[in-house]
């Protein structure tokens, strides 16, 4: 991977988050320096990086900001919000049941939650990669932590 095929800063609008769980705070912070730290994205069509990528929601569309180091702007990419509502769901509620299962339930039930959590998980990134394809090379490493992004920036209070 060339150094510009790459996301040098991330930041998350979140104009609308109110408050987040010490378990989500600390996924946000681990899914931002792993990303910092390694991944792939390039835009297909358009000036290459590093990037400084702005992730946010605005009216009910997922915005990737996409600019260059000095944040000049270089393409702005939208998804409809209908596109992942469904997986977040899904994933909000698989982490409810992981979160209270280690609690009290036994290592192999915790364990059968897990893989659950992790197969929602590469699919909502599966679908982001599936998305994005036409406009951006990413790696599904990339995918998983934009993904986890994603999911913080739809939790609101």
């Amino acid at each position: 991977m060339a150094d510009t095929q790459r996301i040098a800063k991330i930041s998350l609008d979140e104009k609308s988050v109110i408050r987040r769980s010490p378990q989500v705070e600390h996924e946000r912070k681990v899914a931002i320096y792993d990303l910092l730290d390694e991944n792939e994205f390039d835009l297909v069509d358009g000036d290459p990086g590093p990037y400084n990528l702005h992730l946010g929601i605005a009216d009910s569309r997922l915005v990737f900001d996409v600019r260059d180091e000095n944040e000049g702007d270089i393409k702005r990419l939208t998804l409809p919000g209908s596109t992942f509502r469904k997986i977040v769901k899904d994933y909000f509620l698989i982490c409810e049941s992981y979160f209270d299962a280690i609690k009290t339930k036994a290592p192999s039930q915790i364990e059968a939650i897990d893989m659950a959590r992790r197969g929602v998980h590469n699919e909502g990134a599966d679908v982001l990669m599936e998305r994005m394809a036409e406009n951006v090379v990413m790696d599904k490493q990339t995918a998983r932590r934009l993904f986890t992004l994603i999911c913080v920036l739809h939790i609101r209070a």
